[in-house]
């Protein structure tokens, strides 16, 4: 069985018409690993209630998600939207995690790895910390682009400069839906897995305080969050979340009347 056979061999469900995978840290892990070996052009999003409503707000966007080789249920919701369409043991995987998992892979696998996003600072300290946590790790590109668009040329060039350090695996971290839609465009020009893992640059590297661990388990991250940058996350959550709720219940209620109409086995 091929690498790409394998993936598509995942289960999945959909999430108000967004794809979501059933998955767990160490299948993640692996099959990252397996693309990195093989050069694979591919792409993992780490999703959350944000991501979905974006995906159900924009058909275009839900084409790009839906295309990923994977996408994990990075938020506590989703989790649990899995468990209630049948994934019964499904768990949140989350970026700050993952990441930390592939890394020690890839540091064991001898396997390359980059970052592109955040700010100087940030990412500075985020290759220090990685690099005293996994010694053997080689970060071969690190990269914080401008808070601007870029000019053809500068893009011609980000591309050639992470061809050239032959990174196999890039973190990406710009935040969703620009990291996605950044990634999709690359897909298949830079041969490396590349994984957007939004704000998981600033938790790694220390500018930002971890989720404490029973509010993740509650579903309280948002809240956390959002104390931390009420400014910024406050329209968002009070526009996504009460939405998807509504009509994530919709989606089931619906799946539950099919069913009860659907003619009983005959023994």
């Amino acid at each position: 069985m091929t690498m790409i056979q394998e993936n598509v061999a995942l289960k999945q469900h959909y999430i108000l018409g967004m794809k979501v995978n059933v998955i767990n840290y160490k299948d993640a892990t692996r099959q990252v690993i397996k693309f990195a070996k093989a050069r694979k052009s591919s792409y993992v999003f780490l999703a959350n209630v944000h991501m979905v409503m974006e995906a159900y707000d924009s058909a275009e966007f839900r084409q790009i998600v839906n295309a990923a080789d994977i996408v994990t249920p990075d938020g506590k919701p989703l989790s649990w939207s899995l468990q209630a369409l049948g994934a019964t043991n499904q768990q949140q995987v989350c970026g700050r995690e993952l990441t930390l998992q592939i890394l020690k892979a890839a540091a064991l696998s001898r396997i390359s790895v980059g970052f592109y996003g955040s700010s100087k600072n940030v990412l500075s300290a985020l290759v220090t910390k990685m690099k005293q946590n996994y010694p053997d790790i080689n970060i071969a590109y690190a990269y914080s682009p401008p808070f601007r668009s870029l000019t053809p040329q500068e893009k011609d060039d980000v591309i050639q400069e992470i061809k050239s350090t032959g990174v196999q695996i890039l973190f990406v971290g710009l935040g969703c839906p620009k990291q996605e839609r950044w990634i999709a465009q690359h897909k298949n020009q830079i041969p490396a897995v590349m994984l957007g893992i939004g704000g998981a640059f600033d938790m790694l590297a220390g500018a930002k305080p971890q989720v404490p661990c029973w509010m993740q388990n509650i579903g309280l991250e948002w809240l956390f969050r959002l104390c931390l940058e009420p400014r910024r996350l406050w329209y968002r959550n009070f526009r996504h979340s009460p939405r998807f709720i509504v009509m994530f219940a919709r989606q089931i209620l619906k799946l539950i009347l099919i069913l009860a109409l659907l003619p009983a086995p005959a023994f």
